[in-house]
């Protein structure tokens, strides 16, 4: 990505479009009073959110003891609700889910990766599934310090020393076979990216026409196998993103505040909600809806326009494919493949 002389004035950039995780999957109900347990109070939490300025939600699901839903069926319910509750919000479901058969017999339909595949199958379908490239350590707990997890279950050994241990299925066949499904059903995949190497896998991806869309990606600095909140990091993937790159900043806990503000100040999206982040200042508890809101008044402060939900559909491409490998690599903002030129290929002039 380029900035020029003006990149960093508001008028020059798009309006900031914000995600929201406020379904937090990796803790439990009594780990916070923000976290909505019954079907009415995920879909309320949408809803508010969106009055925030939210206008992606990123979407999981709990049944109604709290656990973690792994069935297909909650989620199209739980997508049917969320279509009419928030009609103009980008629903964007998690892709780190396998669904469990549901119905005598099914298991022996489905095996490991299928229950992942059927993300595609989701109806109403989503405007996006999120997807890893490259399988890798996840270590969410790397970054945590005892003070963030404190009062969650993630403070307890035996939770710690199981999402310490956490990693990421997301090889080669089973990312071609995703992109695959998803194209064909009509869902953007939303890429998640830890580092300039997976980005370069898409990349690689899109030249071999795996992959022919657009790149709405987030730069997730967490730590313990992707990277960490370090603005070099930060700086060093920007530097690598294409024009055509649609980018969202992505972090952990307190970091989350420092670099989504410089990313509204750079023109760039940011994501919120407790799914990343529980807290305010240090030992104060601030919701999703708060932390949307948080990004609102930096934004205005900024002078920096919040997206609408019809604007963040057009940023964010919503509906597009492209018909070959090079037009993918134009539109995204790559040089064309080689051909049997020498040295490096060129963009052809307009």
């Amino acid at each position: 990505m380029q900035f020029f002389d003006d990149s960093l004035l508001p008028e020059n950039q798009q309006p900031l479009v914000i995600q929201v995780a406020p379904f937090g999957p990796e803790f439990l109900p009594g780990d916070s009073d923000d976290i909505p347990v019954s079907l009415d109070a995920q879909i309320q939490k949408a809803v508010d959110c969106y009055n925030a300025g939210a206008t992606v939600l990123h979407v999981h699901c709990r049944e109604e003891d709290g656990q973690g839903s792994k069935r297909l069926s909650r989620f199209n319910e739980t997508l049917a609700r969320l279509r009419e509750a928030v009609p103009d919000m980008l629903l964007q479901v998690g892709g780190s889910i396998s669904f469990a058969p549901e119905g005598e017999g099914n298991e022996a339909k489905w095996l490991s990766d299928d229950t992942r595949h059927m993300l595609a199958e989701l109806t109403p379908k989503p405007d996006q599934v999120t997807i890893a490239i490259n399988t890798n350590q996840m270590n969410v707990c790397e970054l945590m310090s005892a003070d963030d997890v404190a009062g969650t279950s993630l403070a307890l050994p035996a939770y710690q020393a199981a999402y310490s241990e956490m990693t990421i299925p997301s090889g080669p066949a089973f990312v071609a076979e995703h992109l695959k499904r998803l194209q064909a059903a009509g869902i953007q995949p939303h890429f998640m990216l830890a580092d300039v190497g997976q980005l370069e896998t898409v990349e690689r991806l899109m030249r071999r026409g795996i992959y022919t869309g657009p790149l709405i990606l987030n730069h997730v600095m967490i730590g313990g196998g992707l990277d960490g909140p370090n603005p070099r990091n930060m700086m060093e993937f920007i530097n690598r993103c294409p024009e055509g790159a649609v980018l969202t900043i992505e972090t952990i806990m307190r970091n989350v505040l420092p670099l989504t503000t410089m990313a509204i100040a750079m023109g760039l999206h940011t994501r919120v909600g407790i799914e990343d982040n529980l807290w305010g200042k240090k030992g104060e508890r601030m919701t999703s809806v708060k932390q949307v809101e948080q990004q609102v008044r930096i934004a205005r402060e900024l002078h920096r326009e919040v997206a609408t939900g019809k604007q963040a559909r057009e940023i964010y491409k919503i509906g597009e494919h492209y018909k070959s490998v090079d037009e993918t690599l134009a539109k995204v903002g790559y040089a064309p493949n080689r051909t049997n030129e020498r040295g490096n290929p060129l963009r052809l002039a307009a």
